[in-house]
């Protein structure tokens, strides 16, 4: 009995310290401070295809404001997603979408011509 709760003891020991430092209080509840969140939205950013777009980022009292430009419509909705899971309770998002990504994309199919003697043919 006294060897179980000592490999116990060892495996709680050893998930606490792999688990690194409590988190606060402000943590626990999901309040980040302004830096936090912006700290998390650039680091996200760094690491995503938008970053190449070259948005900016300003949080005040957890609202982050987006600003910038980008000719991928779908880029500006993934800056207001990346805002929201980082801590932000409200985004603005001023991301301009250029007038190009606007506009529906037509798409030019060509046929394919059937060669005589296929297997639908005698």
């Amino acid at each position: 009995m006294d060897m179980k709760r000592a490999a116990l003891s060892l495996c709680l020991l050893a998930t606490s310290l792999l688990a690194g430092p409590p988190l606060s209080k402000s943590h626990s509840e999901g309040k980040f401070s302004d830096a936090e969140i912006e700290a998390t939205v650039k680091a996200k950013l760094a690491k995503s295809k938008i970053g190449k777009d070259g948005f900016q980022i300003h949080v005040k009292d957890r609202v982050a404001t987006w600003t910038g430009s980008t000719t991928v419509m779908q880029h500006k909705g993934a800056a207001t997603r990346m805002a929201k899971t980082a801590g932000a309770i409200q985004v603005v998002n001023n991301i301009k979408v250029s007038d190009s990504a606007s506009q529906p994309r037509r798409v030019q199919v060509k046929a394919t011509q059937l060669k005589a003697g296929g297997p639908d043919e005698p």
